[in-house]
């Protein structure tokens, strides 16, 4: 093992502070970026549901029907 004991890897012979500042500060930061797109995502999805489940009600009360799309073949001529 590099160190002799814990207290030895916990201090890495002065550096201890800014390397264990420095994990610290990144799973901090990670973490809350993790929360924050989570918290997004929820409201997102929320507020698409809200628009999904209003837009068929508002257009069935205006009286207007959704259409399905409709192919029709076309032969073109050749000349």
């Amino acid at each position: 093992m590099a160190f002799d004991s814990l207290t030895a890897f916990i201090a890495m012979e002065g550096h201890g502070p800014y390397v264990w500042t420095c994990y610290g500060a990144f799973f901090l930061l990670l973490g809350g970026l993790v929360y924050w797109s989570l918290r997004q995502r929820r409201q997102v999805m929320a507020a698409q549901r809200r628009e999904l489940a209003r837009a068929p009600a508002s257009n069935m009360a205006a009286g207007e029907r959704t259409r399905a799309a409709s192919f029709t073949r076309v032969n073109a001529s050749q000349d």
